[in-house]
């Protein structure tokens, strides 16, 4: 692609925030106003005067300190719950200073305790500084994956990916015209939903439409899906840890010496286990399974010492509803590093 590389997901906030010097995305006063305006928390007609006021300091210092006072004066219950969620999310950002930073903290504390949205909105600008400058539509979608989860649909060999949401919002309004079929339900209750698929000649249309959240990824073994969804995964690593990593999709592994795997979401990481174990499992498990992974450290020397230089491998599947709800965060907080000097 000629000229500027596209610009994409600018709903996200990401252009709200600004790098540090180590190319992290610094928390900013327009992000955390962004929140501020949030339907969960702007002023509607019924707020009180109190909840009112509190707003508009927010607004003049999002960072201003807020005793439980000035919540407990809120007069509408849900608002006092959504400030307390909100403000508490809001001191954990600015304690960190990064999102990134603030998101590793959470998933390396004890207990998550932090609403999915916000996780999600973490990865989503997280994901959008990994892929910043990329000419890529299939690198677009499949980051997707890190922050949105996905419906799957096994059809002639292929396994397909369309957005979970958009795609049980169009069962429910008839679908759209286009290139590929997604099926929601089973048996009876199966319905098809029209969407398109990101071909190599036509994934262009990715650009124009990408807060839409409506085509689909093709993720079979050797598709442009599968190879893009390891370069984001590679490059997520990269930017959070510091550290260079190969990922290449493999059909099995046969590997007598394998001593470190993790799931790239829960059903996979209790499948790997089981199969580490040596444990019999059911074949429908199996079926559940949609990709493996072997992963590299480029520089051994950044991995744990009792597994220095040996592959990692890792899984992703589907649940028993097929549904993909991959959880980047096992990327940073299972791999097996080395204890920092």
């Amino acid at each position: 692609m000629n000229g500027p590389a596209p610009d994409f997901w600018p709903n996200s906030g990401y252009h709200l925030l600004t790098r540090n010097g180590a190319g992290h995305l610094a928390v900013t006063d327009a992000f955390l106003r962004a929140y501020l305006q949030r339907p969960e928390i702007a002023p509607i007609a019924e707020s009180c005067d109190a909840e009112r006021a509190l707003h508009g300091a927010l607004m003049a210092n999002p960072r201003e300190a807020v005793g439980g006072g000035r919540i407990d004066a809120m007069a509408d219950e849900d608002a006092r719950d959504n400030y307390r969620v909100l403000l508490a999310f809001r001191d954990r950002l600015v304690g960190a200073g990064t999102v990134e930073a603030c998101y590793l903290e959470i998933f390396r504390s004890d207990g998550v305790t932090m609403p999915p949205l916000f996780i999600d909105q973490m990865a989503q600008v997280a994901a959008r500084r990994v892929i910043d400058g990329t000419d890529d539509p299939f690198r677009a979608r499949a980051a997707e994956l890190l922050f949105r989860e996905q419906t799957v649909t096994l059809k002639d060999g292929a396994i397909l990916l369309g957005d979970a949401e958009t795609v049980e919002m169009l069962a429910t309004t008839a679908g759209m015209g286009s290139l590929g079929k997604l099926v929601v339900g089973s048996g009876s209750a199966a319905r098809q939903v029209d969407m398109d698929v990101l071909q190599t000649d036509t994934a262009a249309i990715y650009w124009d439409r990408n807060e839409r959240y409506d085509t689909v990824l093709d993720i079979s073994f050797a598709r442009p899906g599968l190879d893009a969804l390891c370069r984001v995964l590679e490059a997520w690593v990269r930017h959070f840890l510091e550290a260079e990593v190969s990922i290449q999709p493999v059909q099995e592994i046969n590997d007598e010496k394998w001593v470190w795997h993790l799931g790239l979401d829960a059903e996979a990481s209790t499948l790997l286990n089981d199969l580490y174990e040596g444990e019999d499992v059911e074949d429908a498990r199996m079926e559940r399974l949609l990709s493996l992974f072997r992963l590299d450290f480029k520089d051994p020397n950044q991995m744990a010492i009792e597994v220095r230089g040996k592959p990692i491998y890792l899984a992703l599947c589907m649940t028993p509803g097929q549904k993909v709800r991959l959880k980047p965060q096992n990327l940073l907080v299972n791999l097996p590093l080395a204890a920092e000097s």
